[in-house]
């Protein structure tokens, strides 16, 4: 399998390529940045328009302002994509919903597996504990821009599945009074190099129950982005998740 990695000479690129030649079945033909390069026989192109290699899938770990040029260098070449960037909104999810109705796009916040399962998880635990506090802790590396954290994001909508009365709480700061009882609570840490860990705390009375993920290396998510690129590059259109690729592997 042939990849395209936009974002090829970022950390999350270099990894997703150091991982793909672990392999024996994917191959990265080409990549995109801000700035052109050649690593190794690798070309790194700065934008689209001058790719002439043919890819199975494009992987996508660059931000959320080069979605526009993803989709339709996707859409145009017929090339399934496989969406790793955070921080989109409305307007960006209108966008991939429109342009998966012509080519296959996987998107997922977190490309780690034990994330995903994680998340699973969380749902079955809460129609258990529907009248447990919930709250979400993330945290996360100081160069990280965006807050909360996708997975935050993605967790908290797993919840609200169960739970679509759930309200969200950003942090908490001064006199905000008694807890609601229908809040899920999000907050965000940042500092050093973490790699990301998130919380899922469960409060009951007398009781508490917590789900912990830790990302020890950026290579969880790169070997995730790989195993999502294999899944999209045998469909011809739609959107995919991370559940659909944990459904398959079942």
């Amino acid at each position: 399998m042939k990849i395209i990695i936009c974002g090829a000479l970022g950390k999350m690129g270099t990894k997703i390529r150091e991982n793909a030649l672990k392999t024996e079945d994917v191959i990265p033909i080409a990549g995109v940045d801000r700035t052109c390069a050649e690593i190794n026989g690798f070309k790194v192109y700065d934008s689209f328009d001058k790719i002439t290699e043919k890819a199975d899938a494009v992987i996508d770990f660059s931000a959320k302002s080069t979605l526009n040029s993803v989709l339709a260098y996707c859409v145009n070449s017929k090339t399934p994509a496989v969406l790793c960037s955070t921080g989109y909104d409305e307007n960006d999810i209108k966008a991939i919903n429109e342009a998966s109705k012509k080519v296959a796009l996987f998107r997922s916040a977190n490309m780690s597996l034990g994330v995903n399962v994680l998340i699973e998880a969380v749902k079955f635990a809460a129609k258990k504990l529907y009248d447990f506090d919930i709250e979400i802790i993330e945290k996360h590396h100081n160069k990280k821009a965006d807050a909360p954290s996708g997975t935050a994001v993605m967790i908290k909508d797993g919840i609200k599945e169960v739970f679509p009365d759930k309200t969200e709480t950003y942090g908490r700061h001064g006199i905000v009074g008694a807890r609601d009882k229908k809040e899920i609570g999000i907050h965000a840490v940042r500092g050093g190099t973490i790699v990301g860990e998130h919380q899922v705390i469960f409060a009951g009375d007398n009781e508490s129950l917590t789900f912990t993920h830790n990302a020890e290396s950026r290579d969880v998510f790169a070997a995730g982005a790989i195993s999502a690129a294999r899944f999209i590059a045998k469909k011809e259109k739609g959107l995919f998740c991370m559940k659909d690729l944990l459904s398959e592997n079942a």
